[in-house]
């Protein structure tokens, strides 16, 4: 078995560091799942499961979105949220260097900087979300609030009606 430490992603040690309360899920899988699929998987409401975006704006800086799995992003609302003329998602081949993580394993917590982060406002509708830890078949549930102390976040309508 895996000892515990190898398991560890930058979120989680982040996490760890804070002592603010989260719970871990590992489970096991090859290759990237869509995010509907894991919480299928997890047994957990599609939404509650949130998908971290990686986003660049016209202005050349980043940001990222957090939205409910099984929604998509409004480009158009997004980028008026955080004030840019218009933003497009990052392509896969870049989030690693940029963020540290990789498609399907991409955290909001502990990238490689701290990008100005924006979870869509149904979050607060639940008492725990879930979001990935940092690697595939790793899912960090934890309070939407007690995801705003590690992360600051600003809250906004960002899906496609």
């Amino acid at each position: 078995m895996t000892k515990e430490r190898d398991r560890k992603t930058n979120a989680l040690r982040e996490l760890d560091a804070s002592g603010l309360p989260y719970e871990a899920r590992f489970f096991e899988c090859p290759k990237a799942l869509s995010g509907v699929d894991v919480a299928r998987l997890l047994g957990l409401e599609e939404d509650r499961v949130f998908k971290t975006l990686v986003t660049q704006g016209k202005s050349g800086e980043h940001y990222v979105f957090m939205i409910p799995v099984a929604c998509e992003l409004d480009l158009k609302k997004a980028a008026t949220v955080v004030g840019e003329k218009s933003i497009q998602m990052v392509k896969s081949r870049e989030l690693l260097e940029l963020t540290g993580y990789i498609h399907g394993g991409c955290s909001p917590i502990g990238m490689k900087k701290l990008f100005p982060t924006v979870i869509d406002e149904t979050a607060v509708l639940h008492e725990r979300i879930a979001f990935s830890g940092g690697r595939i078949g790793c899912q960090i549930e934890m309070a939407p609030e007690d995801l705003g102390h590690i992360v600051p976040l600003a809250q906004a309508d960002i899906t496609v009606v």
